[in-house]
């Protein structure tokens, strides 16, 4: 099914769950593809293949190495696997992201599919596995671009257009304040994404700088930040709308409605007096997930975890913020003063009893409700 044609001429059809882009020419292309990765001038072909075999059923390689498999899928997709580079993705092709944007005399586009709910990451979180004789782990979770311009650069400046196609994906997830799965963190990306960068070797327009400060730059910037939030819309509901929420916003921190509830039976103790039974707070606990209030205060509290781990304000003057925070919590809600939420700048464990204080004001207000 052809889904799209390039400013560059170039066919972008979808088939056998793959998205793939037909060469019209000649074409310089620099791919982290480990079938026929790196930069090349000789490919025909590229694509973008779901190893998703549908809901709920693991993903499974045709070949016992990856690229192997992407080999034979060069192959089921109709082309030489000399000439062709691929990667893969447990996302669906039917939420592919197509940005383009056109400048005078040369165009950019990019084709994103994406997903960072279970893979998402921060880079320098530890490690998940170490590489042993070639092996290595498999993970869903993927962004994966392919970018084109219509315009003749060079193996340095697809170099460099990597990397803004790199800062423009972890900006859109910056923006989404998507959190790492394996840290504290916001996410950078995901630890398998992959990247395709193509130029039209038969463009006359010759263009040798894709930094940030060259138009260039801005569009590759512009096309990709945007297709990653409409592929990671598409494939997974993340969106502004999504992430307004005080549990998405400290799931990273692991507060979830089980935390929120163990701290609510602790606040209780033994007292059985108008005390809640858990589906009823739980529910209290999502009708306040939502409500303005508690997610500002969220997104502020957690900020303030963010600089304190960034080094860029210090344990007094987070604690001094984080109180002005939950006594405004506790107005707010009508929750009565508790001695168990207090902070001092002293404690060994502070980041984790910010945490518990944070609980605790919001074990109260489900509790109160």
């Amino acid at each position: 099914m052809l889904i799209f044609e390039t400013p560059a001429g170039d066919y972008v059809h979808r088939y056998n769950k793959a998205v793939v882009v037909c060469f019209k020419g000649k074409r310089n292309v620099l791919s982290t593809s480990p079938l026929n990765g790196g930069y090349r001038e000789d490919l025909v072909a590229v694509f973008n293949h779901s190893i998703n075999p549908g809901a709920g059923m693991a993903y499974k390689l045709k070949a016992p190495t990856y690229v192997e498999h992407l080999a034979l899928m060069a192959e089921e997709l109709g082309f030489d696997r000399k000439y062709t580079a691929g990667i893969g993705t447990a996302a669906l092709m039917e939420n592919l992201a197509i940005e383009t944007s056109l400048h005078k005399n040369f165009a950019v586009t990019a084709l994103v599919t994406g997903g960072v709910e279970v893979n998402g990451g921060r880079v320098g979180d530890p490690a998940s596995y170490e590489e042993v004789a070639g092996k290595a782990e498999k993970f869903s979770g993927t962004i994966n671009i392919i970018v084109e311009v219509n315009a003749n650069l060079n193996a340095a400046t697809l170099t460099r257009a990597l990397i803004t196609a790199t800062e423009a994906k972890t900006a859109a997830l910056q923006e989404l304040m998507a959190g790492s799965n394996y840290s504290t963190g916001l996410a950078t990306g995901s630890g398998t994404d992959s990247a395709i960068m193509i130029s039209n070797a038969n463009s006359a327009v010759s263009l040798t700088n894709a930094g940030q400060h060259s138009k260039l730059g801005e569009l590759i910037g512009v096309v990709v930040k945007t297709a990653v939030k409409e592929a990671l819309y598409k494939q997974t509901g993340l969106s502004p709308k999504y992430q307004h929420s005080m549990l998405k916003r400290f799931k990273r921190y692991g507060l979830n409605e089980e935390s929120l509830w163990c701290e609510y039976l602790q606040l209780t103790g033994n007292d059985r007096s108008g005390k809640l039974e858990k589906p009823a707070f739980i529910n209290n606990i999502h009708i306040l997930d939502r409500q303005d209030a508690v997610v500002t205060s969220s997104s502020l509290y957690i900020h303030l975890l963010d600089q304190l781990t960034w080094q860029l304000l210090s344990q007094e003057e987070v604690r001094e913020a984080a109180v002005i925070i939950l006594e405004n919590m506790q107005k707010t809600f009508g929750i009565n003063k508790n001695d168990n939420i207090q902070l001092s700048s002293a404690e060994d464990n502070f980041e984790e009893r910010m945490i518990r204080c944070f609980a605790q004001a919001m074990a109260q207000a489900a509790g109160g409700m």
